[in-house]
């Protein structure tokens, strides 16, 4: 999708990938859990790991997400945004997730915004199209504007071709 930054995209898709690993194969809910719980703990003691993956992952199951359009457009720039407005976007289902939040956003509100955003884009996948970057796809966009500029500049030709009848009889 065009209006979602790249590297969200990205983080959205490693979020899942961190979720998949941690569950194991079969899934293990309990051992999940633990290991979500140890890290929401660690950050409402105060301990910020700066990383933007590993907080959406310890966050993203205890999030509430108020205004969906709003995160939408939030998530059009990783590097600059409204760290304030992104949290009053946001509420939490646990005290210490509440906690852990509040301390990493008043530590780093950058981190905290790129989390939530991260982890609201990853439980709302459906629907996001990621933009087709390939070579190919490119290279057919390419293609497609050197046509339209092919067909511009034929017609602008036809338009001038007049000036250029040095006799004065009509014929070129």
């Amino acid at each position: 999708m065009k209006n979602i930054h790249q590297e969200f995209l990205y983080q959205s898709r490693e979020l899942g990938y961190q979720i998949s690993d941690t569950l194991g194969e079969p899934p293990d809910r309990k051992r999940y859990d633990r290991v979500i719980e140890s890290l929401i703990g660690e950050y409402a003691k105060g301990t910020v790991i700066d990383d933007v993956n590993m907080l959406s992952f310890a966050l993203v199951d205890h999030l509430v997400f108020g205004d969906k359009s709003g995160l939408m457009a939030e998530a059009q720039s990783y590097e600059e945004g409204d760290a304030a407005k992104v949290m009053k976007l946001v509420s939490t289902t646990t005290s210490t997730s509440g906690d852990a939040l509040t301390t990493v956003f008043e530590a780093d509100p950058e981190l905290a915004r790129k989390a939530v955003i991260t982890a609201f884009l990853f439980k709302n996948s459906k629907g996001l199209k990621e933009e087709d970057n390939s070579l190919a796809a490119l290279q057919e966009e390419e293609d497609k504007e050197n046509d339209d500029e092919d067909d511009d500049q034929s017609s602008h030709g036809e338009n001038i071709q007049h000036l250029f009848d040095t006799r004065g009889d009509g014929n070129d």
